[in-house]
């Protein structure tokens, strides 16, 4: 077989099929066969690490099942700190058998891995979306804000047996845990930080084109320092957090 022809099936051999092929082909005495095992070998090695760490960030999830519940809903924000723009909440039930490598906290994972997860969630999952303008954050706070947010992706769910939340409790009757960094600890919330994330960002984007000047499509709102030179240079806008300083010294 050619060293082509060997590399055409160690693309498509399944983990299951490894031990066999890689016996097949571990006496061969081409250097270049030698150096696709080990290459097809690190793959493999790489594959199961992303799944056993998936697997383990399933625990809370699988304790809330083994308890009876079935349909667990994770739970995340993203947009407290900004200067502008919304808080914005998801919650994502993720289906039975789910399997996304390199699901994690959105803060951790690259913007073409952010969508491209956040294109399979909305394909697969059951997913709500909560949005709390800034006229409402400086109403009420951004902390009660995000829990006005989270509530309302929740309800947008529908049937939900338990909630997963990042490090937050939500006024429903509904089981609920609050996990500390839980979208680094749970794959259903840290799902729930992938679709907010995404959201918000585009949001923003849409922003920076309505509002130029201030750089919204870099830094989604926080205080970065192109941010702070466009609020000197032309003043509030509609979508700015009046509440917040330096703005509300402005």
């Amino acid at each position: 077989m050619t060293i082509q022809a060997i590399k055409q099936r160690l693309q498509t051999v399944r983990y299951e099929e490894w031990e066999q092929v890689r016996a097949e082909l571990k006496d061969d005495p081409r250097t270049g066969v030698q150096t696709l095992i080990r290459q097809r070998e690190r793959q493999f090695a790489q594959e199961h690490a992303l799944r056993a760490d998936y697997t383990a960030r399933q625990a809370f999830e699988d304790d809330w099942k083994a308890q009876g519940f079935r349909l667990i809903g994770g739970v995340d924000e993203v947009g407290r700190g900004p200067l502008a723009g919304p808080v914005v909440a998801a919650a994502v039930i993720l289906p039975e058998g789910f399997y996304h490598p390199g699901l994690n906290d959105s803060k951790k994972m690259s913007k073409r891995a952010r969508e491209l997860a956040y294109r399979i969630l909305m394909d697969e999952a059951s997913v709500g979306v909560g949005i709390v303008d800034a006229d409402v954050i400086d109403q009420v706070n951004i902390y009660e804000a995000t829990k006005l947010a989270m509530v309302e992706a929740v309800w947008q769910l529908g049937t939900v047996d338990a909630l997963l939340i990042d490090a937050m409790r939500l006024d429903l009757d509904i089981p609920q845990q609050s996990l500390i960094k839980g979208d680094a600890r749970s794959v259903s919330i840290a799902a729930a930080s992938v679709v907010a994330k995404v959201v918000r960002d585009n949001m923003m984007e849409d922003y920076a084109i309505l509002y130029p000047g201030y750089g919204f499509e870099r830094n989604a709102g926080y205080g970065t320092k192109d941010h702070l030179t466009g609020l000197a240079e032309h003043g509030i806008t509609p979508i700015h957090r009046k509440s917040f300083a330096p703005i509300k010294q402005m």
